[in-house]
């Protein structure tokens, strides 16, 4: 890889270029349920009205999603956003795979399933139980079912984890009830036996990442592989009764429960078995997945650890390799921005808390782990705190923006990439004015960040990776109008948003350079590469999607 070349064209600046990620925040399309609208964003305001501005998309075709109908999520949009191309990603991935059959005549398919045909033994699948696409889809599952029924494996045992985060917060019987039915069309009581076997909410158990809370990985690993959990007779069952105990529980947070018969679990993986880890997508896949193949493991005691033959719907870490066996190849991604900034000299520093430190770093990265240069390149996290995010919605943004602020006057970076995390992990909580005080809190960082450039002769570039907090309510499709719960208060919406989300470009000592009176439009966020690249005084790669830059010739 050469170095990049320096732009003619670009005067110089005194200070460093700082990109902030506002995750989770975009231009909403209802004014109701807008909780960006809603927040006091005095900051965010003025700087949208001063300075050239426009609208990328985030989400669908722009991020390398299937299509237009799928949401935008941080893993994609970091992606994107560091890569400066689109890739197709991983729910595409796995659809194609399967539409073409690769992903059942691969190795890792037929070790899965000539292990248990062997040994007798049962096929585990363990995942996100949803359409949302974000990291799972229900027809993936489904097909792997019928698949593994035609290559002769007798028994399947799912393992479900709620979502009610990237689909309704409370829609989990619309995913148990009609499954059942499926698994019922596919029984044969002589030669296929499939049953859901355990479950529960996706932020209770499992799906923890960048290690913040071992404990939901621990809750998880005695529920399925122990069956040790609350016994029911059936999903539906497990759900209604923890609704009715827990009034208001939303679907991520329902707690952990087993399907038995008779006192026994049916469910509980043993010697000989094989599991599958459904989930494409690497972030909550990485613990779970290391509790079952590490010798040496630390987290928690393990108990009994079964020998199984484990693999996950992608490789989840392409530097460590992790899973050692898995169904399909992930996006092969090269040439990223850090990469390039390495090369050439740039001096980086990327900084989150520890909710989305990985974003900021791997995914940014293209799913690299580790930096390009240690002598170039500093990444710093914050510990996020462990607690529900809308009790403390501000999180760390304050923190974040100290080290920055630190950063900025130093003379030790040339580029500066922090994630603020309010809009997405808050917003996930439903809890509207929880949301608004997070992007109040957030907006505080925005003032103080923009007075530290000015100061220093700097540039920022404000964007955001997806849209979340924008849309709170849930809205009639074809009318616009807020869905209302029994009471007529706004039905929360948990999931990530399709709308287009901010790039702002404040450049108090701008030289003339480029046209500050308008950016060019209709882009995507893999646009920021190469504006990150013309805002550091250097010529972006040609394949890079174009800067939302109009340079002056």
């Amino acid at each position: 890889m050469q170095a990049l070349a320096k732009n003619p064209a670009w005067k110089g600046r005194k200070g460093p270029l700082l990109l902030v990620i506002m995750d989770g925040v975009g231009y909403g399309k209802y004014k109701e349920g807008d909780a960006v609208v809603d927040a006091k964003m005095d900051h965010l305001n003025a700087l949208t009205a001063k300075n050239p501005h426009t609208r990328l998309k985030a989400h669908g075709k722009a991020v390398g999603l299937p299509s237009d109908d799928d949401m935008g999520n941080s893993e994609v949009g970091h992606n994107a956003m560091g890569c400066g191309r689109v890739f197709s990603q991983g729910a595409k991935l796995v659809s194609q795979s399967i539409e073409t059959g690769a992903m059942f005549t691969g190795k890792a398919w037929q070790e899965i399933t000539s292990n248990v045909k062997t040994s007798g033994g049962s096929l585990h699948f363990i995942g996100l139980f949803s359409d949302g696409n974000v990291h799972s889809h229900l027809d993936h599952l489904k097909a792997m079912i019928i698949q593994a029924k035609k290559d002769g494996v007798k028994k399947v045992r799912i393992h479900t984890l709620f979502d009610g985060r990237d689909v309704g917060e409370t829609s989990a019987l619309e995913y148990i009830d009609p499954f059942e039915a499926f698994l019922k069309e596919q029984g044969d009581a002589a030669n296929f036996d499939a049953r859901i076997a355990s479950g529960g909410g996706r932020m209770w158990i499992t799906m923890d990442r960048y290690g913040a809370d071992w404990t939901m990985v621990h809750r998880g690993w005695d529920t399925h592989v122990h069956g040790k959990a609350r016994q029911f007779a059936s999903a539906h069952e497990a759900v209604e009764t923890y609704r009715k105990e827990i009034p208001g529980i939303i679907d991520q947070d329902l707690k952990e429960f087993v399907i038995a018969d008779s006192g026994k679990p049916i469910g509980a993986i043993q010697d000989g078995d094989s599991v599958i880890y459904f989930n494409f997508r690497g972030d909550r896949a990485l613990e779970i997945t290391a509790a079952f193949e590490e010798e040496v493991f630390d987290k928690f005691d393990r108990g009994r650890r079964p020998t199984v033959c484990y693999a996950g719907m992608m490789e989840y870490d392409g530097d460590t390799h992790v899973p050692k066996r898995y169904l399909v190849n992930p996006p092969s991604i090269d040439s990223t921005m850090g990469e390039y900034l390495a090369v050439t000299g740039v001096r980086t520093l990327a900084i989150s808390e520890t909710q989305k430190y990985g974003h900021v770093t791997y995914f940014f990265n293209g799913n690299k782990l580790g930096k390009f240069d240690d002598k170039l390149e500093d990444y710093r996290e914050i510990k996020s705190d462990v607690l529900p995010f809308e009790q403390r919605p501000w999180m760390k943004c304050a923190d974040i923006t100290d080290e920055v602020l630190t950063a900025i006057p130093s003379g030790k970076y040339d580029f500066i990439r922090l994630n603020f995390p309010n809009g997405d992990m808050v917003g996930h909580t439903g809890v509207y004015q929880a949301v608004v005080c997070s992007m109040e809190a957030m907006d505080l960082q925005l003032g103080r960040l923009a007075k530290a450039v000015e100061d220093a002769g700097g540039i920022m570039l404000i964007t955001a990776d997806h849209g979340n907090s924008d849309d709170m309510f849930e809205h009639d499709k074809k009318t616009g109008a807020v869905s209302r719960k029994a009471d007529g208060t706004p039905k929360p919406k948990t999931s990530h948003s399709l709308n287009p989300v901010p790039c702002i470009v404040y450049d108090p000592a701008c030289q003339g350079e480029y046209d500050q009176s308008a950016l060019n439009e209709g882009l995507g966020i893999s646009s920021i590469a190469a504006t990150c690249i013309d805002l550091l005084g250097y010529i972006p790669p040609a394949d890079y999607d174009k800067s939302v830059l109009k340079f002056i010739s």
